[in-house]
């Protein structure tokens, strides 16, 4: 890694996060780049690209959630420090990444670059996804009652994550395939998916 990008990363674009929902603040930011890095070894890539890609990925949420993907690759491409340590050819295939992570496209990612940043960014962990579905619920819906994040919960996690859902899965080396029977095998069991909620929701809220 090239620690002149690193420390500049870190300084300027990581502390942005903070002003993001629960679900997509430093600690998610965090955790797809370490992903991110991890799958890297898999493949003949660019690690230095790799970690950059990760790390812009969600800086477009500053402008909104809907084009927040297409936002993050313009913010990277428009970032002028980046070409100390990248060709403009480099720069245009971390914008294509950034702008291809989003779950709900309905492309695949245009190069590999796009499909290890977007594998990442999955983070199928059972409880973390819960956990994300109510931190986001809870800030950009706060007028909900508990019964309506619940549902509103429960019909995210359907849309996106049962069989036939939204979310691709893109990189043979990530553990996320197994990772989402184990979430599906949670949805299917009503009892126990409402106790998750119930825990995670207390922690989250106090109450």
């Amino acid at each position: 890694m090239n620690k002149e990008l690193e420390a500049y990363i870190e300084r300027r674009i990581i502390p942005r996060y903070d002003h993001f929902d629960r679900a997509h603040g430093i600690d998610h930011v965090r955790t797809v780049i370490a992903q991110s890095l991890a799958l890297a070894e898999h493949y003949p890539v660019d690690r230095d690209m790799v970690y950059t890609i990760a790390a812009y990925h969600d800086t477009g949420l500053a402008f909104g959630r809907e084009r927040h993907h297409l936002d993050a690759g313009r913010i990277l491409a428009e970032d002028n420090e980046l070409r100390r340590w990248f060709s403009p050819e480099q720069i245009a295939t971390m914008r294509e990444a950034a702008e291809d992570h989003r779950a709900s496209l309905d492309h695949e990612p245009r190069t590999l670059y796009g499909r290890i940043v977007a594998e990442a960014d999955r983070v199928i962990d059972p409880e973390t996804i819960v956990r994300r579905t109510i931190q986001y619920g809870l800030a950009n819906h706060p007028a909900l009652g508990r019964e309506e994040q619940y549902a509103r919960c429960r019909e995210h996690l359907r849309k996106k994550y049962a069989e036939g859902g939204y979310l691709r899965l893109w990189i043979a080396e990530s553990d996320n395939a197994r990772r989402l029977e184990e979430l599906r095998r949670l949805m299917r069991d009503g009892r126990r998916l409402r106790e998750t909620f119930e825990c995670i929701y207390a922690e989250e809220t106090g109450r």
